[in-house]
Formats: C-alpha cells, structure tokens, sequence
C-alpha cells in the first residue's frame, strides 16, 4: 500500500534510510533527509507492505520550468526484488503526469540505482565523479513527457 507520509512515520523511515547507508547514500545525507521530511512532506509518500513501513519516495513538480522530480527513494534491504520500487515510481509519475503542463522528470541517483530508472524511459543527462560522497557518483536522469498521447 502506497500512502502519505505522517510525521509519526519519521523515526522508522530514518532508521530504513540509516540501514542504506553507506551503500546507496553516503550517512551525511541522513541530515539533508531529515530536513527534506521537515520542509516537504506533504509530498513524500510511504510504502507498507504486510502492514509494515518498507520505504518511500518523494515527487515534486516545478512551476517555473514545467519539470517534476522523484526524490529520496528507498526500501527496506530485506524487502527488495518485490516490485515495490516499480509500483513506487509508477504512483510518482502518475501524481506528476495530473499536470498537464509537465514537460519532463528529473531524478538524481546514483551509479547503483540507475539502471533501475532506465526501464522506465529515463535517459542519462550528466554524472559527475563522487558526488554524493566517496563512490556514489551523481547520475542525473530526464523523462520526457509528451502530454498529448
């Protein structure tokens, strides 16, 4: 089940988030996600599977330049391989594409995840060396989107 984020869900998606460190985030991030669930949570959802927090993702869609963006997914390390990514990133683009003045989505991840966002279209922009910290690489990624298919 995909769900808002409630402020009593914060200690166990941080500790979820802890147990993905150093491997998929570098642990000076446990900070920036803490202070993304302050300032952007009516926007991040949950995942529960068997009744049980497993992880999340957030989505965010820029005015400005008709973009949206998916942030800060992850999942608990035992219940991966289940397809809750997929189903995580499909809900996500699925909010994002209700606007209709959505021109593309942005993710940023890194090396270990980016094949992940291949199979959904997302195609790579940039990478920069060691940028979320030692050996997590940058790996910036753009969906297009055409709003009139």
């Amino acid at each position: 089940m995909i769900r808002p984020y409630n402020v009593s869900d914060k200690k166990e998606l941080v500790e979820i988030f802890k147990l993905n460190t150093p491997i998929y985030f570098d642990p000076k991030e446990v900070n920036d996600f803490e202070e993304y669930l302050e300032h952007k949570s009516a926007t991040y959802l949950i995942i529960e599977y068997e009744n049980k927090i497993v992880g999340g993702a957030g989505y965010d869609f820029q005015e400005k330049d008709n973009t949206g963006r998916i942030t800060w997914i992850f999942f608990h390390p035992n219940y991966t391989g289940l397809g809750l990514g997929k189903k995580m990133v499909e809900h996500c683009l699925s909010i994002l594409k209700l606007n209709l003045t959505l021109e593309k989505v942005l993710v940023t991840t890194s090396q270990l995840a980016y094949k992940f966002f291949e199979r959904f279209g997302f195609l790579l922009k940039k990478t920069e060396k060691d940028y979320w910290g030692p050996e997590l690489d940058l790996y910036l990624m753009e969906l297009p989107v055409d709003n009139n298919s």
